[in-house]
């Protein structure tokens, strides 16, 4: 029972000191009798006499509001009459020598609410003391210790977490260029890392005393820090020095490993990801079997890294994969990472819709995967090698770009090296080695090589040569080519100028086949008639225009240039220009709904824009009568009249003419305004444009990131108000666009 009526004692004594102290800090002006308060409660912080609990009370109870009366007294008197070593010591040290983390809250939270001053720059002094004395090291170790954690500390956890992880953002939001080189991101993440190292390495000796602790703080500060996109200035010096104590201490592994284990789901991508940038061999002393106990980790190294990022290194396909296979229970993941490349290397509708650094990127993962199997495995999955090889080979072979025809017959060959016999493996004539030089590494060779030594160099050139110039430098140098014996020099030549190509498609004669062949045919040639008359047969064909414009918008909003067609961008946009003039609005409503939806390309959205204006163009051209229009029925005059009433009028005029004296012609008229078809839609062409442009989509920021779009965007309007001068919408479109220009200069 007699550690309660300590603890009362305790809160007490120290009460009565501290409160009379603190009024004469806040209130006197005698700078002997402040420094003599300061020095009677410094002796509560680290290294004075007070006793533990009395120093423990005042940590929890008093501290920060003495923080607090030291910061609001910058501008007195006594706090500027005091020399400079007695400010170090009474001043400065109540921020070094307490709990950190209070006193890092103080410093963060005066300097972004102090105007520029000396204060200011005295605070920060201090918070460029506090880093280099190491004290950001200590408030993750007194985290650490807190094995069973305080009622109160959630919140505080979290204020914590966000100021030490942002730091940087923090102190230059308010100083600007006048930021410490300390303070700023390249040389404080790195103090940081350095930090976390020396926390782990107390953790280490910690547990050999066999005291517990807890490394969850320290994996969220890791998490944060890394998910607001720091992890390479923190893992290019945390994962060297991982992996050096690794190597040989089992306990630096198990605290490695629980260190990562303790990251939030949240954050775990970001950690690993640049984690693996930096670790090779040591990857799996470092996180252990991780993939197999986290399935967020699970889905990033089997799925997320290999298949949806292609922007990785080798290197880092290498250290994954090489993680997978190093250990017996991780072994099937690899199994399950090859059956995934497989399937997406065999598809051929990747091979059509992904770029040629995906596709190259998924072919390196497939050939390290197959490189990592042995015997037994390679048996077990032959079957579906092989049918991962025939179809993604031939898949290949059917492309139009040459890049792709190579890569298929490199992938091809070495796939071949390891599943068949040396009798019976693929092999190509002609190509160009494109993943040649990544693959060396992993196979010995990735073509058969020449029988005998004395061929190698004449092989290697006929590699490099087309097969026609190959077979023709192989011939012996004393023989004629049978061309040569049989010469056609002598005949003449027939003349084929006037000569076309037979085509094996004709071009659609109907609005709906032209639709059909754009929305499921897989001919090239079929594609390009159809495109070439679509926008004939829509101008021709109106009423059967007007019942499928929408679909058929869609359709070519969405329609790709797979065969690489001559014109492409052209032929689509007039097609897409046809159908807003025949069925205005309904095209455009639709056109200008998808502008802001999801999932849709910058192309895509240039696109819209520039169909709206070229359709808005064509609209507001004047509308021309093709037939006369009526005259009065004039009084009937005889044959023999007609050319003496003719005559009669031009002699009248040339005499008026010739004896009128012009002094001048006066002020030109202005041009008669004339109806147009874009006046009573312009609204529908200019309004829904400025609906959710300050809506921020989960593929599309138009007042951030895509302010290409924003650029054409706003032209466009301008454009759609130019035309719609004379409509009686005109001022309202005005005042639209006038506030959406204005909004847009108070955004930037």
């Amino acid at each position: 029972a007699s550690p309660a009526p300590r603890s009362v004692k305790a809160v007490m004594e120290v009460r009565q000191a501290v409160a009379p102290c603190l009024r004469i800090v806040s209130s006197s002006r005698d700078s002997a009798e402040v420094t003599e308060a300061l020095r009677t409660i410094i002796h509560y912080l680290e290294g004075g006499n007070a006793s533990a609990s009395e120093k423990a009370e005042f940590n929890r109870a008093n501290y920060t509001r003495v923080l607090q009366v030291l910061v609001s007294s910058l501008s007195s008197d006594w706090f500027h009459s005091l020399p400079a070593q007695e400010r170090r010591e009474l001043w400065d040290g109540f921020f070094l020598r307490g709990p950190p983390d209070q006193a890092l809250l103080v410093l963060l939270d005066t300097i972004s609410s102090t105007s520029d001053g000396s204060g200011l720059d005295w605070t920060v002094s201090v918070l460029e003391s506090f880093l280099s004395a190491g004290r950001v090291g200590m408030l993750l170790w007194s985290r650490c210790l807190e094995t069973n954690g305080r009622p109160d500390s959630v919140q505080l956890r979290e204020t914590i977490l966000t100021r030490l992880s942002s730091l940087p953002d923090l102190t230059a939001n308010r100083l600007r260029t006048n930021t410490p080189a300390r303070l700023l991101p390249q040389q404080y993440y790195t103090d940081l890392a350095r930090d976390v190292l020396n926390t782990l390495e107390n953790t280490c000796r910690a547990l050999r005393a066999g005291q517990d602790c807890s490394l969850g703080f320290v994996a969220q500060l890791l998490g944060k820090v890394c998910m607001q996109g720091h992890g390479e200035l923190v893992c290019r010096t945390l994962a060297p020095r991982l992996s050096s104590l690794t190597r040989s201490d089992a306990l630096w592994r198990r605290v490695s490993c629980k260190l990562l284990e303790n990251v939030p789901d949240r954050w775990v991508e970001s950690v690993i990801t640049a984690l693996i940038h930096h670790l090779a061999s040591a990857l799996s002393r470092v996180m252990g079997n991780l993939v197999l106990k986290n399935k967020k980790v699970q889905f990033v190294l089997t799925h997320k890294v290999l298949l949806l990022q292609y922007q990785h290194p080798t290197q880092l396909l290498r250290t994954v994969l090489g993680y997978l296979a190093l250990d017996h229970d991780r072994r099937p993941l690899l199994k399950q990472v090859l059956r995934s490349v497989c399937q997406v290397w065999s598809n051929s509708s990747a091979v059509r819709h992904t770029s040629l650094d995906q596709q190259l990127y998924v072919s390196k993962a497939l050939l390290l995967c197959v490189n990592l199997l042995n015997q037994t495995e390679i048996q077990e999955l032959r079957e579906e090698l092989l049918q991962c090889m025939l179809g993604g080979v031939q898949c290949r072979l059917d492309s139009s770009t040459e890049h792709v025809r190579r890569m298929g017959m490199v992938v091809g060959e070495c796939l071949s090296q390891k599943l068949d016999t040396p009798t019976s493996q693929l092999q190509f004539q002609n190509y160009g080695g494109c993943l040649l030089p990544v693959l060396s590494s992993y196979f010995p060779s990735d073509r058969p090589q020449p029988e005998s030594s004395g061929q190698s160099a004449e092989g290697q050139s006929m590699m490099s040569q087309p097969p026609a110039a190959s077979q023709t430098s192989a011939k012996p140098a004393g023989h004629s080519s049978d061309s040569e014996l049989d010469s056609d020099d002598e005949l003449t030549p027939y003349d084929m100028s006037a000569d076309q190509v037979k085509q094996k498609a004709t071009p659609p004669r109907y609005v709906r086949d032209c639709l059909e062949a754009l929305m499921s045919s897989d001919d090239p040639e079929r594609v390009e008639l159809s495109l070439q008359t679509a926008e004939e047969l829509l101008r021709k064909n109106v009423s059967t225009a007007r019942e499928v414009s929408v679909q058929f918008s869609k359709v070519l909003l969405h329609l790709e240039d797979r065969y690489s067609t001559a014109g492409f961008h052209t032929l689509r946009q007039s097609a897409m220009v046809a159908l807003a003039v025949i069925h205005t609005q309904p095209v455009v409503e639709y056109l200008t709904t998808e502008f802001y939806s999801l999932n849709y390309s910058l192309r895509q959205r240039l696109d819209i824009l520039e169909v709206l204006a070229l359709a808005a163009q064509e609209l507001s051209e004047p509308i021309t009568e093709k037939k006369a229009v009526s005259q009065p029925v004039a009084r009937a005059v005889t044959l023999e009249q007609c050319g003496e009433v003719e005559h009669w009028r031009q002699v009248v005029e040339k005499r008026i003419q010739s004896k009128t004296r012009r002094i001048s012609k006066g002020a030109s008229q202005p041009p008669k305004a004339a109806p147009n078809r874009y006046a009573p839609v312009a609204a529908y062409f200019f309004f829904p444009l400025l609906r959710n442009y300050d809506r921020p989509q989960v593929t599309f920021d138009l007042l951030g990131s895509d302010h290409l779009v924003l650029g054409q965007l706003v032209h466009t309007l301008g454009l759609l108000m130019h035309l719609a001068v004379n409509a009686p919408v005109a001022t309202q479109m005005g005042k639209a666009l006038l506030d959406f220009v204005w909004a847009i200069l108070l955004n930037k």
